[in-house]
């Protein structure tokens, strides 16, 4: 628990882990003290072995005092990387990650594809239970087919009763007359000498 101090004062009763690790007096104001607990010198240790501790200070120091946390947080995170990695650092964890969220991705795909592939073979499933459905009970008589109307005259006669056909034989429809000019004639001629008579 720290204590209230005026500021600018020592950090008397806990100083932070930095001042801890650095065997130094622990000011009220000290750039470290907000980051680095007491209680978890470790964090501080990774961050001053790996970026030293001016440059962390420095680092502090730049980031707007909203965001130092995270910025603290991210320094032990990378130092704790670097000191297991020495080569990599952070960036074969990012690595790792990006391949394994790479394969993840694939694998999605690939139930994804599997899934349509079942409700494809579902819905081909259900087309043929309801067509063999129907024929049986077309086959049974329940259900009657009404085929589509013909197109052709040839198709129309075709599909037409017997009796319709013998009908259609015995009075055919009368053929359509056109004027020709010497009936025409005639009928004026003849309309002109019936009122001379």
């Amino acid at each position: 628990m720290n204590m209230v101090s005026p500021p600018g004062s020592l950090n008397t009763v806990t100083p932070c882990a930095a001042c801890k690790l650095l065997r130094r007096r622990c000011a009220e104001e000290c750039p470290f003290s907000p980051y680095f607990s007491p209680h978890e010198p470790h964090k501080f240790a990774a961050v001053h072995k790996v970026f030293g501790a001016s440059n962390v200070s420095k680092m502090l120091l730049e980031v707007p005092e909203t965001q130092r946390a995270d910025a603290a947080n991210s320094l032990v995170y990378e130092a704790n990387l670097r000191l297991r990695d020495p080569v990599y650092g952070c960036m074969g964890a990012i690595s790792a990650l990006q391949q394994q969220m790479q394969s993840l991705q694939l694998e999605l795909s690939a139930v994804r594809a599997e899934i349509l592939k079942y409700k494809y073979r579902e819905a081909t499933t259900n087309n043929l239970l309801s067509s063999s459905n129907h024929a049986a009970l077309i086959s049974s008589g329940v259900v009657s087919v009404i085929s589509a109307a013909p197109t052709t005259p040839a198709a129309a006669a075709s599909q037409m009763a017997p009796q319709q056909l013998q009908q259609q034989q015995h009075h055919p429809p009368p053929a359509p007359t056109t004027p020709t000019p010497n009936s025409c004639h005639n009928a004026s001629s003849s309309a002109g000498g019936g009122g001379g008579g």
